[in-house]
């Protein structure tokens, strides 16, 4: 009975979010314990990365791979690119876990799937975990440039959320110009650093922080900049506040802190609740739905079929601009939240491509072929 009341509760969790499928995946001789989920696969093969994270109970690695599966199929759906959303979990300590066995035995599971879910590094792997992998498995991303992959794909993110901010700007200000806009980055990582060159280009008065000495030393090395401590980012006077770092940092201590126009940023789930999305709304904050701004790394690897393209990944990533310029004009629209509407932007493609009104090219095209009814 209590077998039976155990995968009931999992039905009535794929049902919740209209999961199609979950795998429950172990290997003897590695010690492998994973999860992989597939949400929808109605635009195209499930993509997402993995996570490597010391889950404490199966229910808590069901529960994230379950929420982060159902993210990437917004994420993808949003970016316009023909994939669905899956992700995959391992339970296990990144610093001390790995192994070549480890990530062969994922590998063997991916292959299962038949191309039916790609996958590639998420919070706790990395790359070189994948090399691993790809001894048993081709359906894998983001692997170094020198075993065949794209790449990093911070590059691609920074470009893709200045494009996203511009846009930001346009509808906030009147006008996508940056240049004497005050912009306050928190995070400058791999993503916040690049994201700083493009911002200082076009001649926005930056300031910045991070709880890591070394990224503070890395960019004001190359840039002149203001630099404060991090409990002091959320309060400054700007025009623009950018995360860039760790996830819900927008919540009840932090908005009303906030002097700025607009948050605008690459920091996944910035939103503690759907409800500080809501108050931002309130306030006449516009937001930039995290999902969508932060595609960039996304639409690099989704472009790896069937041939990487920079250009091309590049040309993507500043339709970001496009996108947030729709998702805003849905807003005003249904008189909703932006990150509402960008869901409900996803939700309309989906509806469509279940219609028959777009066609999803599965083969012989790019990840962003479609072709109307």
């Amino acid at each position: 009975m209590a077998w039976l009341q155990f995968v009931m509760s999992i039905f009535e969790k794929m049902a919740q979010h209209r999961h199609e499928q979950i795998a429950f995946c172990y290997d003897k001789v590695s010690g492998l314990e994973s999860i992989i989920a597939i949400h929808n696969t109605s635009l195209g093969p499930a993509l997402g990365g993995t996570r490597m994270w010391p889950y404490e109970t199966e229910e808590a690695m069901l529960d994230d791979v379950l929420r982060l599966s159902r993210g990437m199929t917004y994420k993808s759906g949003a970016a316009g690119c023909n994939f669905g959303g899956g992700k995959a979990v391992i339970r296990g300590d990144a610093a001390t876990g790995k192994n070549e066995l480890l990530f062969r035995a994922h590998g063997t599971f991916i292959q299962c799937f038949d191309g039916r879910f790609i996958t590639g590094t998420d919070v706790g792997t990395v790359a070189d975990d994948f090399v691993w992998s790809r001894a048993v498995t081709p359906y894998l991303v983001a692997l170094p440039e020198e075993h065949g992959g794209s790449g990093d794909s911070s590059l691609t993110t920074a470009f893709g959320v200045w494009h996203g901010i511009r846009a930001c700007a346009e509808e906030a200000f009147g006008k996508p110009a940056l240049k004497g806009l005050k912009v306050a980055v928190q995070g400058v990582g791999k993503v916040g650093y690049r994201l700083v060159g493009y911002l200082l280009e076009e001649g926005a008065e930056v300031t910045v922080c991070d709880v890591a000495e070394a990224n503070i030393a890395k960019v004001t090395a190359a840039y002149k900049l203001k630099v404060v401590a991090p409990e002091a980012i959320f309060d400054q006077e700007c025009d623009i506040f950018s995360p860039n770092a760790l996830g819900a940092v927008i919540n009840d201590d932090t908005i009303p802190l906030l002097k700025s126009k607009v948050v605008a940023g690459a920091a996944n789930n910035q939103l503690a609740e759907d409800r500080h999305g809501d108050e931002l709304h309130r306030r006449g904050i516009l937001y930039a739905p995290d999902y969508v701004i932060n595609a960039g790394g996304l639409i690099q690897v989704a472009e790896e079929f069937p041939v990487f393209n920079r250009d091309r990944a590049m040309k993507r990533a500043a339709a970001i601009y496009d996108t947030l310029k729709r998702i805003f004009a849905i807003a005003k629209r249904d008189g909703i939240p932006t990150y509402r509407a960008a869901d409900v932007m996803v939700e309309e493609r989906l509806a469509e491509v279940a219609s028959g009104r777009i066609y999803v090219r599965r083969k012989g095209g790019t990840a962003g072929d479609v072709e109307r009814a």
